[in-house]
C-alpha cells in the first residue's frame, strides 16, 4: 500500500491515548492477566512479537519476561516514549495500525489487545498484522466481551454528557462480542480461526481519586471534556460508579474479554 494511499486512525487517537501516558498505566497495568490468558495458548520464548496499539507496555513486559523479542507501535508517542523507559531495549514505534512499518513475514506472534476496533477500517487492520506475521503464526485479537458482563459500561453512561455530540448519520458501533463477528471480520481480513475464549477480571482502585485520574485517562476523556469541565467529569465518574465501591472506599469492576486466535 503506498504511502498517502489509506488515512489511518493515528491522527486522531495518538493525541487522545497519550494525553495522560502514566495515568493510563494504572489501567493497562490492572489488565496484565488478561494478556497473561492469551500467553498461555501460544508460544512466546524466543519469538518475535509484535504488539499493536501496545501503550504503556504492559503486554510487551510480560512478553520480554518469557523470553519473547518485543516489538511495539502505538498511535500515541507520548505512550510510546512512556512504554521506552519499562522496555528500553524493545523495538517501539509511533505509526498507524492500517500500515505497519515492517515488512512481510517477520513476526512468530502479533497481538492486539483491545485496539483493532480503534481502527478506521478494521479489516485493514487485520490485514496488516496478517500482512507482517510469518505464514501460519497467530494473531491474538482481544474485545470487550458481552455489555452485560462487562461493570465498566456504566462509565460510557458517566462520560457521554461531557463528550462531543455524535454525528446523527454515525452508524452504531458493530457487537464484536457477539458470537461470530471476530471470526468473520479475521476471514475477511485473510486471517483463519483457530480458537475464541472468553476470561473474566476484576480491574480494582484504591480509592475515588484513583479512579477518577484512571478514568478520565482513557481515549482522552479529560482533554475531550476540557479543563473547565474536568473536575465535574471525575466527580461524575465517582457519584456514577458508587454502586461498585467497597466499604473501605476502593472500587472493584467484573470485566469479560473475548479473545480470538487466529493463524496468518
Amino acid at each position: 500500500m503506498a504511502v498517502g494511499e489509506h488515512t489511518g486512525s493515528a491522527e486522531r487517537w495518538g493525541p487522545l491515548w497519550g494525553a495522560r501516558p502514566a495515568d493510563w498505566a494504572l489501567t493497562e497495568d490492572l489488565q496484565v492477566p488478561t494478556y497473561a490468558a492469551a500467553l498461555e495458548r501460544v508460544v512466546v520464548a524466543g519469538a518475535q512479537v509484535l504488539d499493536i496499539g501496545c501503550g504503556a507496555g504492559a503486554f510487551l513486559r510480560l512478553v520480554a519476561e518469557r523470553g519473547g523479542e518485543a516489538h511495539g507501535i502505538d498511535a500515541s508517542d507520548a505512550l510510546i516514549a512512556f512504554a521506552r523507559t519499562r522496555l528500553p531495549d524493545a523495538d517501539l514505534r509511533v505509526g498507524e495500525m492500517e500500515r505497519l512499518p515492517w515488512r512481510d513475514d517477520t513476526f512468530d506472534l502479533v497481538t492486539g489487545f483491545n485496539s483493532f476496533f480503534f481502527a478506521n477500517d478494521m479489516v485493514t487492520a487485520l490485514r496488516e498484522a496478517g500482512r507482517v506475521a510469518r505464514p501460519g503464526a497467530r494473531v491474538v485479537i482481544q474485545v470487550w466481551g458481552a455489555h452485560e458482563r462487562c461493570d465498566l459500561e456504566a462509565m460510557k453512561q458517566v462520560a457521554r454528557p461531557f463528550l462531543p455530540a455524535r454525528p446523527p448519520d454515525a452508524p452504531p458501533d458493530p457487537d464484536l462480542s457477539r458470537p461470530g463477528a471476530l471470526e468473520a471480520l479475521a476471514a475477511e481480513s485473510g486471517l483463519t480461526p483457530e480458537s475464541e475464549f472468553d476470561t473474566v477480571w476484576k480491574l480494582e482502585y484504591p480509592d475515588a481519586e484513583t479512579l477518577g485520574r484512571a478514568m478520565v485517562a482513557v481515549a482522552g476523556l479529560a482533554r475531550l471534556a476540557g479543563p473547565e469541565r474536568e473536575d465535574q467529569l471525575k466527580d461524575a465518574i465517582v457519584d456514577g460508579l458508587a454502586p461498585y465501591r467497597h466499604a473501605d472506599g476502593s472500587y472493584c469492576f467484573s470485566n469479560e474479554y473475548r479473545f480470538l486466535i487466529a493463524r496468518a
